[in-house]
This record gives C-alpha cells, sequence and structure tokens, in this order.
C-alpha cells in the first residue's frame, strides 16, 4: 500500500466503524450499564446471590461489546495519528505503522461486525454440540473425531472454554459419539451454522489397498437453555438408566454406575452423560441437553406450522449436506450453502473455520432480511 491507499482505507473503515456504532447500539449499552451499575450499589444487592450474579453477567456482557468497539476506535485514531506524522515529518516507520494498523483494524471490524449479527434470542448462549458418525464404521467414526478436534482447536483459538458431557470410543478408532457443551460469549450464535451433514473425502488410512473413500458425520448443535425458560418436561415422562462410564474420564469414573441415560419417552429423544464424577452432576448436565433438544424440537414444530400457512418449505438442516472436506484427489473445503471454499484443508482441520462461520452469519442474516 502507498500512502493514498492507506489514506482511503481508512475512509472506507471510519465509514464501516460509524455503521458499526449504531448496529451494536454502543451508546445505548453504555447508558445500560450505567443503569446496572447504579443497581449494585443499592443496600442488599448482594443478598440475592441469584439476582446479583445475572445483572453482573448482563454488565459483563455488554462491557465486552463496547470494548471491542473502542478497541477499534482506538485503533482507528492511531492509525490516522502515524498518519498524519508521516506527512508532516515524511517518516517512514510511521507509516508503515499506520498501514500495519490498517490491516489490522480492517479484520477487527469483520469480526465486530460478525458481532453484530449476533441478535437472536440465544445467540449470546453457550453451545451444546454433538457428533455422530455415519454409516461405515470405523472411518466415519474416525472423521467424527476430526471434527471434532477441528471444533476444540477452534474454541481454543477463540478462548471458549470446552466440557465433554459425552464421549463413546470408537471400536478400532475415533468415537461412536460426543457431546461437549462450548462455553463463553456468542459460543451459539458463532457454531449454529454449523448444525448439519459433514462430508470427508480421502485416502482412507484403514484400507489396505489404499482406496478412496467418503465419509460423512452429523453435527447438532444446540443453544444451553437457562432456568428461566420453561420447558415442559413431566418427571413420569422421563426413563433414566445408569451404566458404567466408558472411555476416558479416570478410573472412579469407569468403576462405578455414574453414567446417565435419559429417554423421553413422548417424543423419543435419548442424551447420556457420562463424563462427571457423580451420577447427580451427569443428570444435571443430561436434563440441560434434555432440555435444549425438547426445546428446538417444539421451535421447529412451531416453524413448520408457520410454514405451511404461509405456503413455504424449508429445507431441514440437520438432513442436509452444508460442507465437504476433499483430501483426495485435491485439496478443497467447501461450504455448498455459501459457496465459500478454501484449498488449505489442513489449517480448516486445526482450527481455522472463521471465514466459514462469518460467510454463514452474513448469508444467513441477507436470506433472513429477504424473507
Amino acid at each position: 500500500m502507498d500512502f493514498d491507499s492507506v489514506k482511503e482505507t481508512l475512509a472506507i473503515l471510519k465509514e464501516k466503524l460509524d455503521t458499526l456504532k449504531d448496529a451494536i447500539k454502543v451508546s445505548e449499552k453504555q447508558e445500560k450499564i450505567k443503569s446496572l451499575e447504579k443497581k449494585t450499589l443499592i443496600d442488599g444487592f448482594w443478598n440475592d446471590n441469584e439476582k446479583s450474579s445475572k445483572i453482573l453477567s448482563e454488565m459483563k456482557n455488554l462491557k465486552n461489546e463496547v470494548h471491542k468497539y473502542d478497541i477499534a476506535k482506538k485503533e482507528y485514531d492511531d492509525a490516522i495519528t502515524y498518519l498524519e506524522l508521516a506527512e508532516e515529518e515524511n517518516d517512514a516507520d510511521s507509516f508503515k505503522e499506520a498501514k500495519n494498523i490498517a490491516i489490522k483494524l480492517e479484520k477487527d471490524l469483520e469480526k465486530l461486525e460478525v458481532s453484530a449479527l449476533l441478535s437472536e434470542e440465544y445467540d449470546a448462549s453457550n453451545a451444546i454440540v454433538t457428533i455422530h458418525p455415519g454409516a461405515g464404521g470405523t472411518e466415519s467414526q474416525d472423521w467424527a473425531m476430526m471434527l471434532y478436534r477441528m471444533y476444540t482447536r477452534w474454541s481454543q483459538r477463540n478462548e471458549f472454554e470446552i466440557e465433554v458431557l459425552d464421549y463413546q470410543d470408537g471400536e478400532e478408532a475415533g468415537v461412536k459419539s460426543v457431546s461437549f457443551l462450548v462455553k463463553g460469549e456468542n459460543a451459539y450464535g458463532y457454531l449454529k451454522g454449523e448444525s448439519g451433514v459433514h462430508r470427508l473425502v480421502r485416502i482412507s488410512p484403514f484400507d489396505a489397498n489404499s482406496r478412496r473413500h467418503t465419509s460423512f458425520a452429523a453435527v447438532e448443535v444446540l443453544p444451553e437453555i437457562s432456568d428461566e425458560i420453561v420447558v415442559d418436561i413431566k418427571p413420569e415422562d422421563i426413563e433414566m438408566d445408569v451404566f458404567r462410564a466408558s472411555g476416558a474420564g479416570g478410573q472412579h469414573v469407569n468403576k462405578t454406575s455414574s453414567a446417565v441415560r435419559l429417554r423421553h419417552l413422548p417424543t423419543g429423544i435419548v442424551v447420556s452423560c457420562q463424563t462427571e464424577r457423580s451420577q447427580m452432576q451427569n443428570r444435571e448436565y443430561a436434563m440441560k441437553m434434555l432440555k435444549a433438544k425438547i426445546y428446538k424440537l417444539e421451535k421447529e414444530n412451531y416453524e413448520k406450522k408457520i410454514n405451511n400457512i404461509k405456503g413455504e418449505t424449508s429445507d431441514n438442516a440437520w438432513g442436509s449436506q452444508i460442507r465437504s472436506y476433499v483430501f483426495c484427489p485435491y485439496t478443497l473445503v467447501k461450504d455448498h450453502r455459501t459457496g465459500y471454499e478454501t484449498g488449505n484443508v489442513q489449517a480448516v482441520m486445526d482450527g481455522k473455520i472463521d471465514d466459514f462461520i462469518y460467510e454463514y452469519l452474513k448469508s444467513y442474516v441477507k436470506n433472513d432480511i429477504i424473507k
């Protein structure tokens, strides 16, 4: 970039920054923060742990969102200062600094733009992710394990915390099933677009003849439903089994019947949790998973009724192939919904899926507006 191109880039970024300030509602959130801070000063505020925790959590989330904007605004101001200094003093180092900040600001504003898209009811929630291998035995189970590793790496890169809820080892390799909680701000909002069938094409490491295989794995992403949301689950509608945990979990977990499997009789939904040390803890997490699945089912049934009234049909995201990962005869990862693709398969498998997430969110909001 030369001087004029950096100046032009910063002018464009300033327009985007101003637009995002309105989209994110920075001023409104700053006022909300002040209002919540006043509540913390009221006598007796700390006596109600549940209420105070909720307010503090809301304050933290609002401050994080405003802080992201403040950082971007400071980067813009710094870039302008360095650019003016470079022009006045003919200073090459100042120009280089302005250019580097402009490049970083461009990336930060893209992330801020995506954050602004996360405005649906449960986008801010933690995410419950479950991966099931398709037909194909060891090959598909290994693919499910590869996806689990991909999401784990993505979570680490983005400073999300992973908590394994259920893990069943494959017979020879991989996993038969894995469920895990991704904890952090907007975890569900970022990951909701990952729901669907993921397709792998590669030379199988389990085939003695080194033939090319196609494998499938289904990913389901649900929001962690808070206790404030009422989901009607009658105790008599739940059938509970206890069993010894398998796979990772330590000696204590494997020697006692601490694992819990819940079956919701009216819907046939089955969930299990086996990674906690006590049966009570496993049941608590299993109930969270069951609550999320039933809530999603009720929401889908409601949306189907609305679509029937409108005379519309919608694709079933769970049953559709959303993305292909090709290792052979060429390397390509392609999202079939947005058309976004990259040839760097290894980077994707190492957790670099942000571009796929961003493209989906932008496409998702655009399609929603059109509807």
